[in-house]
């Protein structure tokens, strides 16, 4: 099945009312920046709940669109970069819901939903506060040992969109050697749309299987300005200048230009 589409057509995949939307990538390292660049060309209408391992560059823009109502992730910034300045203004006013997470409540969280169970057990958080801001995280005991253990909820999305080096028409995708957790949010996902820097005929070797793929759109450069290795490294000026911008009518110039190099 060829299941090649725009990166316009793909934004019509979004979930309608407070639905989960998962997005790929490893802090600066290939993240869906093409398609977070189409959301705002064509918003939907009602706040998103985001769910990231860790959140970047494309999910401040969504964050200060107005597009997100809830956060789902461990760390959410631009690295040697700074702050994230949507995101640290939104949070500071009061303007998002932040759902407490860690990589351990993440990573279990996926892990039970792609386990097809309701939790999944583990030492993580024991001693800790962390369950007091996180009332939907119980403790249980292990029948075996009689150990008291945290009850992580499985984590689930609607649509989950990786950014790839490359991926073919029926969908088998290649990442390349930085995975992060994208290969999780694929199979956990009720609809996965992968934008890849190139499409070819076939591939031999996929890390996200095609099966499992809705849909997949061509994104030349479509993570920039963060990085693709081997492709092309982050481009730090922009970032800079995006994040001197932010807050000044200077912001909606930087990201109008950002929208003309990926689409036009």
């Amino acid at each position: 099945m060829d299941k090649r589409i725009t990166i316009q057509e793909g934004v019509a995949m979004l979930p309608e009312g407070d639905g989960v939307l998962a997005l790929g990538g490893v802090t600066n390292y290939r993240r869906p920046m093409a398609f977070a660049l189409a959301v705002l060309a064509n918003p939907p209408a009602l706040g998103l709940t985001l769910l990231t391992f860790t959140a970047g560059l494309e999910s401040d823009l969504l964050v200060g669109a107005g597009l997100v109502s809830r956060i789902r992730t461990c760390y959410f910034g631009l690295e040697a970069f700074g702050l994230a300045p949507n995101f640290t203004q939104a949070s500071s006013a009061g303007e998002l819901e932040i759902i407490e997470e860690s990589e351990a409540s993440l990573a279990l969280g996926l892990r039970a939903a792609l386990s097809g169970v309701g939790f999944m057990p583990s030492l993580a958080w024991q001693g800790t506060d962390l369950m007091k801001l996180r009332p939907d995280v119980k403790e249980v005991i292990d029948p075996y040992t009689g150990a008291k253990l945290t009850a992580f909820p499985a984590v689930k999305c609607d649509l989950a969109v990786i950014h790839a080096l490359r991926a073919d028409p029926m969908g088998n995708t290649q990442l390349g050697r930085n995975w992060g957790v994208d290969r999780e949010l694929a199979y956990a996902a009720k609809q996965v749309l992968v934008t890849a820097e190139e499409i070819v005929p076939r591939l031999d070797r996929a890390d996200i299987d095609g099966s499992v793929v809705t849909a997949v759109a061509a994104a030349p450069r479509g993570a920039w300005p963060t990085s693709c290795y081997p492709n092309y490294p982050l481009d730090g000026h922009q970032i800079l200048q995006y994040v001197e911008a932010a807050g000044s009518e200077a912001y909606d110039l930087l990201i109008d230009s950002w929208a003309v190099r990926h689409f036009d």
